[in-house]
């Protein structure tokens, strides 16, 4: 008997623990094993939608998958998981949810993001300096100025193999402080345990709601796939992982 075809999955860095973990438990109940690539969410739209051959598309944001969608490539975008952007500190630094905005605005403190429309993570970041404009006028320009973009861009380096690339740029000293999702707790107290996270204040707080796509090209495993990332099952790995899963019946 041949074996199935793998199943082409494109998706975001940050989904890359929960949807490996996602991948092998579908292989295991399907025999359909998944080939993922990872990367930053728009870079990944831009090649599918030059034609690169990919049959799921898990992307950080809801925009990525609309617009292969709007374009004819793609089904609908549905909402498959939530997340939040965080700030966390290099070993040493200290702060509070009261006073990060100052420490953000410091001169001497090197402020990192990724790259905005490359990579959601770094639309979400401009976001935040957005909101800090309500709070201190003047805010926006100056946290935006000083932003060093250092990760999801297609020039930026990549961290080692196997290593968190947040805290790899906080470690080496290329950032004080980075905003980044929550969801990189689990990885970065493993790895670099000195690294703090703080949640943003209820003033500069971002939420970041992930859409799935399935591309007009999938094979029918494709969809069965896309449908398992939506399941109990899948929705309660990515709950593991620290997203917030819209698919789990809420606590009561």
């Amino acid at each position: 008997m041949t074996a199935p075809a793998s199943v082409s999955l494109h998706a975001a860095g940050s989904l890359r623990g929960a949807l490996l973990d996602i991948a092998d438990t579908f292989q295991n109940e399907t025999g359909v094993p998944v080939s993922s690539q990872f990367g930053a969410s728009g870079l990944l739209r831009d090649r599918l939608a030059r034609g690169e051959a990919g049959e799921v598309f898990a992307s950080a944001n809801l925009e990525h998958p609309q617009a292969l969608a709007r374009a004819g490539l793609a089904g609908p975008a549905v909402l498959f998981a939530r997340n939040e952007l965080c700030a966390f500190l290099r070993p040493g630094l200290a702060a509070t949810s009261a006073d990060l905005l100052e420490l953000m605005l410091d001169p001497t403190i090197k402020l990192g993001t990724s790259t905005p429309k490359a990579d959601p993570s770094g639309d979400y970041a401009f976001a935040v300096f957005s909101r800090a404009e309500a709070i201190k006028p003047g805010a926006k320009a100056a946290l935006e100025t000083k932003a060093l973009k250092l990760t999801g861009g297609p020039e930026c380096l990549p961290a080692p193999e196997g290593h968190n690339v947040y805290g790899h740029k906080l470690a080496s000293g290329e950032a004080d402080i980075f905003l980044a999702y929550c969801t990189n707790a689990q990885p970065l107290a493993k790895e670099q345990p000195g690294i703090a996270m703080l949640r943003l204040p209820e003033q500069l707080a971002v939420n970041a709601d992930y859409g799935l796509t399935v591309l007009n090209r999938a094979s029918p495993n494709g969809y069965r796939l896309a449908m398992y990332i939506l399941s109990p099952q899948g929705q309660a790995i990515l709950a593991r992982h620290g997203f917030a899963a819209p698919g789990l019946p809420r606590a009561r």
